[in-house]
């Protein structure tokens, strides 16, 4: 059993740390290229729109050839996807490309997290997700620093995430068979859950909007204001990994304030660095990672908040299938983005209108919360009646079944 932890976690750090570089070099490369913002962004919401549909499609082709095997064709079609895209520059290639990508992306998620259901004693699930979830950060932020090893004019890069890709394979594939179960899923109804935890759904969509725009459009901006490869790749990285070391502080918050308010906070601040940066510009490479830091540290802290404040009104056997559809909401918003925000962009005629797009939507959640904060059907969650707060990304519905959130301790009607 431990040893099949170990090659899990290091096969998520891989996939992660591939993803982590290529989502970051095609919109580098494609602003290089002189690609308007809008159709960068409809290249973009490709991948998001993929994950998307993954959650439609890939758990059928676990359940048919079982999960070594399924992994096996997920990181192939990775693979190959990052491949191709070093032979193709075209908006029609990168963007079915990057479809496919968020697809077969869905299902290497899927694929580790059943798997490390299986394997995980109920005793030791909070451990394992935690862990879990901070190295898909970690990954992920690495990625970004690997910018810098290559030559982003020529296909080296592209070659580098194929090997990544590839070698999440060698850990799995290297573990002795064992033929997890898919978790159950429950169904769930959007209009159930939304009027009776409208604050979980919006706030999650809401994170959505503001985390995948900064994946597919930070490059870009940075790009065209004129920051180096080096600099934009520590851009990325601080904002990822102060998005990580924030969960915690974010949650110890939460943990002891109402959430709702936590939710307002973190909203509204999000909106105010935003502005700033807006209306401030980007003067100073030094004031811009500050700020992204400080972004990072909030933005990344609105869809756990937010999955928390569900969790606090629904519970027991209702969290796993509440969970899904957060997911669901969180990727729909995930695959919107890309295109909102590049033609805020376009219409303001300046890159910094990403910031402006920010500053937008998390000055409407904060707006949305305090008004729907107390017109939620049930009656405010005393702060002592709250379930803990577990720091966590959206990665596949999966995921839920090894947080410690969702034991059946209480009875509840099915959303």
């Amino acid at each position: 059993m431990w040893g099949a932890f170990g090659a899990l976690f290091g096969a998520t750090f891989i996939f992660l740390t591939a993803n982590g570089l290529l989502g970051t070099l095609l919109s580098t490369r494609m602003a290089m290229a002189a690609f308007s913002t809008t159709t960068a962004g409809m290249v973009l919401s490709g991948y998001f729109l993929g994950l998307l549909c993954g959650s439609l499609v890939c758990h059928r082709l676990i359940q048919h050839v079982g999960h070594i095997r399924a992994f096996t064709v997920f990181a192939a079609m990775t693979t190959a996807a990052a491949l191709l895209h070093g032979l193709y520059l075209s908006a029609w290639s990168w963007g079915l490309l990057r479809f496919s990508s968020g697809i077969t992306s869905f299902g290497l998620f899927m694929v580790i997290e059943s798997w490390l259901n299986e394997c995980t004693e109920r005793a030791f699930r909070g451990r394992v997700f935690s862990i879990y979830m901070t190295l898909t950060y970690l990954g992920t932020g690495i990625g970004q620093l690997m910018l810098n090893i290559g030559d982003i004019q020529s296909n080296s890069l592209f070659i580098i995430a194929g090997i990544f890709y590839s070698l999440c394979l060698v850990p799995v594939s290297a573990t002795e068979g064992v033929h997890p179960q898919l978790p159950e899923t429950q169904p769930y109804h959007f209009g159930k859950i939304f009027r009776k935890a409208p604050l979980g759904m919006l706030g999650c969509v809401s994170a959505g909007l503001t985390n995948s725009a900064f994946y597919a459009m930070t490059p870009i901006l940075c790009t065209k204001i004129g920051l180096s490869l080096h600099q934009l790749s520590w851009i990325m990285t601080i904002t990822v990994f102060a998005g990580l070391a924030a969960q915690w502080a974010v949650g110890s918050l939460s943990d002891r304030f109402d959430r709702t308010i936590v939710l307002v906070v973190i909203s509204a601040a999000i909106a105010g660095i935003s502005a700033v940066m807006f209306f401030s510009g980007t003067s100073s490479f030094g004031g811009m990672l500050l700020q992204m830091g400080l972004f990072g540290a909030m933005g990344f802290g609105v869809y756990p908040v937010s999955v928390a404040r569900a969790h606090d009104i629904f519970g027991g056997r209702d969290a796993v299938a509440v969970s899904a559809a957060l997911l669901f909401a969180y990727s729909t918003g995930a695959s919107a983005s890309p295109i909102l925000v590049s033609w805020v962009m376009t219409w303001l005629g300046t890159p910094l209108g990403l910031f402006a797009y920010w500053s937008v939507i998390n000055a409407s959640l904060a707006i949305l919360t305090v008004y729907l904060r107390k017109r939620e059907i049930i009656d405010i969650v005393p702060v002592e009646e709250q379930v803990a707060f577990v720091p966590m990304r959206s990665t596949s519905p999966v995921a839920t079944a090894l947080d410690p959130r969702t034991e059946p301790e209480v009875g509840g009607a099915n959303p």
